[in-house]
C-alpha cells in the first residue's frame, strides 16, 4: 500500500471570499490553511450560553455588541487568518467591518476550551488575538471549571490570574462582573 502525503492548501483572502460558505460547520481560517472544526460537544455550548447571557444582561446594547455566533474575526489577510472565537465582546465605535467580516480587535474575547484542543492551540489563538491588539481573553475550561484571564501588556496577553470561583471583571467592562460558578451547567 503506498501513502501518499498531502499538501494543504494554502488560500488567499481574495480567493477565500469567493468560496461558498462551510453549511453545519465551523471554519477558521490559519495562515492560509482552512480548518474546519467538529461540532462542539455539551457542555461547551451551555458554558457560551450563560456566559453570553450574562454579558449581555449587564452590558448596554447602544454601545456594546456581544458576539457568540459564527462569525469571522479576520486577524490579517496575509497570510490569511480568521477566527471564530466564542464570545467576543465589541464597542460598537471599534468595530471595522470589511466583505462583510470584522476587521478589528474586540475589547474581551473568550475561548470556550474543549478536550481535544492542545495547549499550543490555545497558545496560536492568544497569539493571534494580541496581534491585533485585544486587550483581554478569557480561556473557559468546562473540565477543570477554571478561567484563566490574559491582559495585554506590552504588547503580549500575558496570564494575569486563574479563577476557580469569584468574580470575573472584565477590564474593558467592570459593569459586567460575573460570578465564575455561574456559567457551568447545572
Amino acid at each position: 500500500m503506498r501513502v501518499v502525503a498531502t499538501v494543504p492548501t494554502i488560500v488567499s483572502y481574495e480567493e477565500w471570499l469567493t468560496m461558498p460558505e462551510v453549511q453545519d460547520a465551523v471554519e477558521e481560517v490559519v495562515n492560509g490553511e482552512i480548518r474546519i472544526m467538529p461540532p462542539n460537544k455539551l457542555p461547551h455550548p451551555l458554558v457560551v450560553m450563560k456566559l453570553q447571557g450574562a454579558l449581555v444582561q449587564k452590558l448596554d446594547s447602544k454601545t456594546v455588541y456581544v458576539f457568540a455566533s459564527v462569525f469571522g474575526l479576520v486577524i490579517r489577510k496575509e497570510p490569511l487568518t480568521c477566527r471564530v472565537p466564542d464570545i467576543a465582546v465589541f464597542r460598537k465605535e471599534t468595530i471595522v467591518e470589511q466583505d462583510g467580516y470584522i476587521h478589528s480587535a474586540p475589547q474581551l474575547v473568550i475561548e470556550v476550551l474543549s478536550p481535544s484542543e492542545s495547549r499550543r492551540d490555545q497558545q496560536e489563538k492568544l497569539r493571534d488575538y494580541e496581534s491585533i491588539g485585544t486587550p483581554e481573553a478569557w480561556l473557559v475550561s468546562p473540565q477543570g471549571q477554571t478561567i484563566e484571564v490574559f491582559l495585554l501588556e506590552a504588547g503580549r496577553l500575558r496570564s494575569a490570574r486563574i479563577l476557580v470561583e469569584g468574580r470575573l471583571e472584565p477590564k474593558e467592562f467592570p459593569e459586567a462582573s460575573i460570578d465564575a460558578a455561574s456559567i457551568w451547567p447545572d
